[in-house]
């Protein structure tokens, strides 16, 4: 019996080889003839640095870059097995918790981090970037990733204009002619799963500014900034970013790497999948187990799990999904593709416990899998 294990992290717990390792430990203790992989997967977000690492025998890189006051902050990403391809979590370098509450303030933050970390992995000779653009601090339209990347912002003077969503609004003239002419070669992926436009109600001001340390005075100033940018990328770079789904994630980081670095936007799921080769493995696999911390009905919203599920049904490969926590619209998500949904919880318990001793959990929880898979293999046919 083929068995593939791909769930993601169980987040502030344990990573997604842990949680991987686990089941396998639980799963060989009552099959030990079962040919057993792990997958260890992610959706774009924290987490998919060390998973892609696991899944192509990759290395971490560890440097200092700026964090998003331009302070120097230790930071990481990853490169694949075969030397290639760079993988990236921008809040490694321009994240909301490298901030203490009372620092948060996208008036002044930048991406330049971010650019940084491009930077190195273009120096190590990769030429294909998978970037994800969760947690962000920032909103400046990634003018700082770009910025350390060669590009010049300036205003009325000939000046730079500074860092942050505040400093847009004095942007006269952006010069592309000093980017990083290796950029022109290199394939870049954006892990992006939200579809955000850049500006109004619903863009990068207006519903992340507030959680990033914006009032309602600076997110009307923030998003008129972004309104300005965009009126320039169109004048004077050519290129629609605004409306595109994506543009206003990440700050607009999203819209920032369209335009000035030419990257695709796509759903983290997905970009992480074919990374990782997943498809394949699914195929050779006889059943599929998958999982995160939590499972509800928003499972299906790009996370992990449904992505495995549907590609497992694709090929008619059943799925056990494990969790930390289930909701109780559970049939929903029986109806999404899992053949069944496993808590690893024994009794009731608070978070605390749950989290300290969910390792042992999820071996348990392998050792029940394989058990009901056992007590299957012996039942007769139904008639």
């Amino acid at each position: 019996m083929h068995i593939l294990i791909a769930p993601d992290a169980f987040k502030e717990c344990l990573s997604a080889r842990r949680v991987a390792l686990a089941l396998k430990e639980g799963v060989e203790s009552i099959f030990p003839e079962a040919e057993i992989r792990i997958a260890p997967m992610a959706d774009g977000g924290e987490g998919t640095v060390e998973s892609v690492i696991d899944a192509t025998g990759g290395e971490l890189i560890k440097l200092r870059v700026k964090d998003p006051l331009m302070r120097d902050t230790p930071s990481f990403y990853g490169i694949t097995g075969d030397g290639s391809t760079a993988v990236i979590e921008m809040a490694a370098a321009s994240g909301i918790e490298l901030l203490s509450e009372s620092e948060r303030n996208p008036w002044i933050t930048s991406t330049y981090g971010t650019g940084q970390l491009v930077r190195d992995a273009l120096d190590r000779g990769c030429r294909r970037i998978l970037l994800g653009i969760g947690g962000s601090a920032t909103n400046d339209g990634g003018t700082g990733m770009a910025k350390a990347l060669g590009a010049d912002f300036l205003d009325r003077s000939g000046n730079d204009i500074g860092p942050g969503g505040g400093a847009l609004a004095n942007l006269v003239k952006i010069h592309l002619e000093g980017m990083d002419a290796r950029i022109a070669a290199t394939e870049i992926l954006v892990a992006c799963d939200v579809t955000n436009p850049l500006t109004g109600p619903d863009g990068a001001s207006a519903v992340y500014g507030p959680q990033k340390g914006a009032d309602r005075q600076m997110v009307n100033r923030l998003d008129r900034n972004l309104v300005h940018l965009d009126r320039l990328i169109r004048e004077q770079l050519g290129k629609e970013i605004s409306l595109v789904p994506g543009a206003g994630a990440a700050g607009g980081l999203g819209g920032g790497l369209m335009a000035f670095l030419g990257a695709s936007l796509m759903k983290g799921f997905d970009m992480i999948a074919g990374t990782v080769e997943l498809e394949e493995k699914i195929r050779w696999a006889d059943l599929v187990i998958t999982g995160e911390g939590r499972m509800d009905g928003q499972t299906q919203n790009g996370k992990t799990p449904y992505g495995v599920a549907q590609l497992a049904g694709k090929h008619g490969k059943p799925v056990v999904g494990v969790a930390g926590s289930i909701e109780n619209d559970s049939k929903s998500m029986v109806d999404m593709g899992f053949q069944v949904i496993i808590s690893i919880q024994e009794k009731p318990s608070d978070l605390d416990y749950a989290i300290t001793h969910a390792e042992e959990l999820l071996v348990r929880t392998g050792e029940r899998i394989a058990r009901l898979l056992h007590l299957g293999f012996n039942l007769p046919s139904p008639r």
